[in-house]
């Protein structure tokens, strides 16, 4: 199968991109290249040529003989969908319906959408099934809801759109972030020898690790048209629900003498557990394979190897606001989060 994969220069699509050659298919990237300072680590992979482009800019020549698309290209996550909402929506609600849009026109058959658990927002303590009702806090989840709303009137026999509500993500991948809860408390944990919560630790937050979300697709690129097509999953695992306070312990007790501190109730309303039953039921071959344990010894491992210290967990291409921040500041994009003239635009990168 040939896939085009938006947002291949990611956090997501860098593992990703590997594990699409890996299975056979042929895969092409597109990526703004925002984040390309930010890598952590070489891990040896091979992985597909990735042209750079801003996703407002997919034309129909661009999806030619194209078979699938995963799309992970927008803005990725609350805080950074809450800086300028109205780029926000630009660029994930309109952009992402624009691309699915013109996907069904090229004849591509399957769209593979990475959508959030966080759409279910103050969810409370029940388990939220893909039915629940939602209650998105962020310009972030909001567009989450319509592009899944949008796309999915797009659905027929030809054109197969599937929406993968991803839980809270974490895991070692070459373009790292920090910004993502597991992630950001072992690296405090490895940096600084303590992890220093900001609030009581109290909200619930489900995880899911990289490689497993990168499964997810896989499956969700292969499994039956009429098991799949129009369809949202909740990604992750029922015994994958943790509060922040109990990612915390986890992440303490793999890093030796790491302390731990908390701090008062947030102001951020944002908790929820999730129900994973749906997504192995109708992709059988979909199984979570990573703990919340299991990935913090692998993130242990990996800050060792590179000897990660404060100046590296703070560096702004690993913190996704920051660095787009930074490259604000330096005149590199605009306000409509475009290259400028002045910017020294990355190159098309080559596998």
């Amino acid at each position: 199968m040939r896939v085009l994969l938006t947002g291949a220069d990611g956090y997501i699509g860098a593992v990703l991109g590997a594990r699409l050659l890996d299975r056979g298919h042929e895969a092409v990237g597109i990526d703004t290249g925002f984040y390309r300072r930010g890598w952590l680590f070489e891990d040896g992979l091979t992985r597909p040529s990735v042209l750079t482009m801003d996703l407002r800019d997919i034309g129909l020549a661009h999806l030619a003989n194209v078979d699938a698309v995963v799309h992970l290209s927008e803005l990725s996550n609350d805080p950074l969908g809450e800086n300028d909402p109205s780029i926000t929506f630009a660029i994930n609600h309109e952009g992402s319906v624009r691309l699915a849009r013109l996907c069904k026109a090229a004849g591509v058959t399957r769209f593979i959408y990475a959508s959030s658990c966080s759409i279910y927002g103050a969810g409370g303590s029940e388990a939220k099934t893909e039915l629940s009702s939602l209650h998105p806090q962020t310009a972030y989840a909001r567009c989450k809801i319509l592009v899944e709303e949008e796309v999915r009137k797009l659905s027929s026999s030809d054109f197969v759109p599937v929406f993968l509500r991803n839980a809270t993500a974490f895991g070692a991948s070459p373009r790292q972030r920090f910004d993502l809860v597991l992630n950001n408390l072992a690296a405090w944990a490895h940096a600084a020898g303590e992890i220093r919560m900001t609030s009581d630790g109290t909200p619930w937050r489900p995880l899911v690790h990289i490689e497993d979300i990168c499964s997810a697709v896989l499956c969700a690129l292969e499994a039956p048209r009429e098991a799949v097509g129009g369809e949202a999953f909740n990604v992750g695992d029922n015994d994958q629900n943790y509060t922040v306070r109990d990612i915390a312990e986890i992440v303490g007790a793999v890093f030796p003498s790491c302390r731990i501190t908390y701090g008062p109730a947030s102001g951020d309303n944002r908790s929820y557990r999730v129900c994973f039953d749906k997504i192995r039921e109708r992709m059988p071959r979909f199984r979570c394979a990573w703990s919340a344990e299991r990935g913090a010894l692998q993130l242990r491992s990996v800050f060792e190897r590179i000897q990660l210290d404060l100046a590296t967990l703070n560096a702004p291409p690993f913190t996704r606001l920051e660095e787009l921040k930074h490259l604000r500041r330096t005149g590199q994009i605009n306000e409509a989060l475009r290259w400028t003239a002045r910017a020294v635009r990355p190159e098309s990168v080559a596998a």
